[in-house]
């Protein structure tokens, strides 16, 4: 892809712009899961769906599908109610329509204009497929609502799909940056902080898909102490489920423990890369983003810290936002150090010990 890629600011405002409009869907999203709007609209019209319920009959049908859920039938609500569940779910999937034409437009113009060939246009096709298969994914796990006992998104399914939005993201991220920078600056003797950063880039994607988990999982208000666990620092019944795999999903105190643990490692390990880069002679851009990678991995270990003792949802929402913030953060910092090499005397001195 490197090589595909030629500096065109403007396709690469264009990726920063999608990529900006992803996190808007995180904030959309994590909104109607906080409020326990996930299974509101158990209807599924990818093309008119953006149409607003017009009359008491369309408000009659929607409400009709919610009350088969298990949602409903273990927490019945009136229409009014319904309605303060509806909106915040039907603007999250007019964001997402909203998105697929701003890829689609765009494209569709520097395609024909011949601003967009080649590799780097089938690169942007494959991004926009799996954002639609993101959206095929949402639907189907919205539909597990209709199933017994379902009251919220199933770990299983809401876990992967943050997951995965995060790697758009990502995508997104770093395409942008390489349209706008395709050629990487020589910058030697920060290989291994290269290294580092990209170890960081990895940890915060996983444990942001451990704290999915948490949040799907319903384990945030098992243990409300830190930094045990009411006492533990192994919760007890850790591996009661079977079969053993199972505890890492559905295990609320294990899967609590197991984003404790990577949030702590995650944390360290975005901290001495960050006061590694502002030790090393940067470019004062670079500089600046190794001093908010601290910042905020700081806030972000706080804002864990401070929902697992509230057991606050809210806080928590406040906390998957700010890991969005962090990530994107570390992805910028790495994409900067492309063009990091060992030092080149260190280079000399291992070749000269093995010859």
């Amino acid at each position: 892809m490197k090589a595909a890629l030629r500096q065109d600011r403007v396709l690469g405002n264009w990726c920063l712009i999608l990529a900006v409009m992803l996190f808007g869907m995180v904030i959309g999203g994590g909104h109607a899961r906080t409020i326990g709007a996930g299974f509101s609209i158990q209807v599924w019209r990818p093309f008119t769906g953006f149409i607003p319920p017009r009359n008491a009959a369309d408000w009659s049908y929607l409400f009709g599908l919610f009350q088969k859920t298990a949602l409903y039938q273990s927490h019945p609500i009136s229409l009014a109610q319904y309605k303060t569940l509806f909106w915040p779910m039907f603007i999250d999937r007019c964001w997402g329509r909203l998105m697929a034409l701003a890829f689609l437009l765009p494209f569709a113009w520097f395609f024909a204009t011949g601003r967009l060939r080649g590799k780097a246009a089938l690169w942007m096709l494959f991004i926009f497929g799996l954002g639609a298969a993101q959206a095929v994914y949402g639907w189907y796990m919205v539909e597990q609502g209709l199933k017994p006992g379902v009251l919220t998104p199933p770990p299983l399914w809401a876990g992967p799909h943050l997951g995965a939005a995060m790697l758009i993201l990502l995508l997104e991220l770093w395409t942008g940056l390489s349209f706008r920078n395709p050629v990487p600056a020589p910058l030697p003797g920060l290989a291994a902080l290269r290294a580092m950063l990209t170890a960081s880039v990895v940890l915060i994607w996983f444990t942001m898909l451990l704290g999915g988990l948490v949040a799907t999982a319903n384990a945030l208000n098992v243990y409300n102490s830190f930094p045990t666990m009411d006492g533990h620092w192994l919760p007890p019944g850790m591996f009661a489920a079977h079969p053993f795999w199972l505890n890492f999903i559905t295990n609320k105190g294990t899967v609590q423990f197991t984003h404790r643990l990577f949030a702590t490692i995650t944390a360290l390990t975005v901290l001495v890369t960050a006061i590694s880069g502002l030790r090393a002679t940067l470019p004062p851009a670079l500089r600046d983003l190794f001093l908010l990678l601290a910042g905020l991995v700081a806030l972000q270990y706080l804002l864990g810290m401070t929902t697992i003792v509230l057991g606050s949802a809210g806080l928590g929402y406040v906390h998957e936002l700010n890991a969005v913030l962090l990530f994107a953060t570390a992805i910028a910092a790495r994409h900067q150090l492309r063009g990091a090499t060992v030092q080149p005397g260190a280079r000399n001195l291992a070749q000269g010990a093995l010859t």
